[in-house]
């Protein structure tokens, strides 16, 4: 049997959207972290093509950092921005 064709609003999909306010939060927080020479070449080694490399590709991309970290004195810090964003459910969702 065919159904009756719908219009308006309970004829179109949903969207994950629909039902949040338009009004919405949004924060950002600028920070930095100084990272050692050696907590740094701990973290490449969970970064991207490196979890991929063999073992002395990875040791020989790991001591040129370090000494690119030692020759600038064995540390850098590294600028971040984290935004927080937040929204409110509607009444009709």
């Amino acid at each position: 049997m065919a159904q009756p064709a719908r219009t308006g609003r309970e004829g179109r999909r949903r969207h994950p959207a629909d039902g949040l306010v338009r009004r919405a939060g949004r924060w950002r927080f600028d920070w930095e972290w100084t990272y050692t020479r050696d907590a740094w070449l701990d973290q490449m080694r969970t970064h991207g093509i490196l979890t991929h490399l063999p073992s002395g590709q990875v040791t020989e991309v790991l001591a040129e950092v370090g000494a690119a970290i030692d020759a600038r004195g064995g540390s850098f810090t590294a600028p971040y921005g984290t935004v927080a964003v937040t929204a409110v459910r509607g009444v009709d969702a």
